[in-house]
């Protein structure tokens, strides 16, 4: 079974490039708090460290 992450929004998508607020909604992911569970999967990661400095990720069991 492939692992599964918890990626949830933490800081504000204002004053961002367009292409992190591209990524940041393609995550699945509106207001700060809301949260998404997404396989962990290569393409998954890449848009999860292109946005590390707005997001919170927990691996989930």
């Amino acid at each position: 079974m492939a692992k599964r992450i918890r990626i949830r929004l933490v800081r504000s998508v204002i004053g961002t490039l367009p292409a992190q607020r591209a990524t940041v909604r393609s995550l699945g992911l509106r207001k700060i708090s809301s949260c998404t569970e997404q396989e962990a999967s290569p393409a998954v990661l890449g848009m999860v460290r292109t946005v590390a400095h707005l997001v919170s990720v927990e691996e989930i069991e």
